[in-house]
């Protein structure tokens, strides 16, 4: 599997809020039984909370599906959230002035051709095969529940005043019920996966991120989608993980 990610802080912002890693165990054994680990996670709650809380995310979730025991590899991602969503309000608590702080988080794990998440919030997962992009993750939003719903229009949405309103984030709330997906996805040659917050998926639309992922190596993919989040006004931080599966 080729593998790149990239981060930029935007043409707006003062800091960058969002987190991101790609991991794989230390042991060839270990390897084959977790595979690979690549999450995103894009905070909010100010300058320093923000930051922190997609830190704890990111970290938590790696720790916790590290040492994970067993077979259960989705249990130990939806684990892995609770973990992170319960060290996040503590740390709020233990630092009154970060209340309110929060964060997206998508968390994927690939094992052989195997593939299992848990997520909330906004940030996204794609799939790319044969040229067309499904995207496989639904936004925990409030525009998300109107186009649910049928009030709002999914070529609307992404444009929509109240689109960055979350209903569900790490940190928030009393009750953190994660997606995850009924049974692992297979995925096969070829298939190009897109992890990204809402500073690409916000300003490069479905087509151009298509388009782009799929006709250049994972690296340059994530640099050129970047330039073009960045040429469309940069208004977020702007995270993005291409993965793609070797023919």
């Amino acid at each position: 599997m080729e593998v790149a990610t990239l981060t930029d802080i935007g043409r707006q912002r003062a800091n960058n809020e969002d987190s991101f890693l790609y991991w794989e165990p230390d042991s060839d054994e270990e390897f084959r039984h977790k595979g690979r680990l690549a999450i995103v996670a894009d905070g909010m709650g100010g300058y320093e909370g923000g930051q922190e809380a997609s830190r704890l995310a990111v970290e938590t979730v790696r720790s916790v599906y590290d040492n994970a025991v067993g077979d259960g590899l989705q249990q130990a991602l939806v684990d892995a959230f609770a973990v992170a969503h319960t060290g996040i309000q503590n740390y709020a608590t233990e630092h009154p002035e970060l209340q309110g702080m929060g964060t997206t988080c998508t968390a994927v794990s690939i094992v052989g051709r195997e593939l299992r998440f848990a997520h909330v919030g906004d940030s996204r997962l794609y799939l790319i095969r044969g040229g067309v992009l499904s995207r496989i993750t639904r936004d925990h939003s409030y525009v998300g529940r109107l186009v649910e719903s049928g009030i709002v229009r999914e070529e609307d949405a992404e444009s929509h005043p109240q689109r960055h309103i979350l209903t569900a984030a790490l940190g928030s709330g009393r009750e953190l019920i994660p997606d995850v997906p009924q049974q692992p996805l297979a995925l096969e040659a070829g298939d190009t996966l897109v992890l990204c917050t809402d500073g690409l998926w916000g300003v490069v639309g479905d087509q151009d991120l298509a388009k782009v992922a799929q006709a250049n190596a994972p690296a340059e993919a994530c640099v050129a989608l970047v330039k073009l989040a960045l040429e469309r006004g940069g208004p977020d931080n702007i995270t993005v993980l291409v993965l793609r599966v070797s023919a």
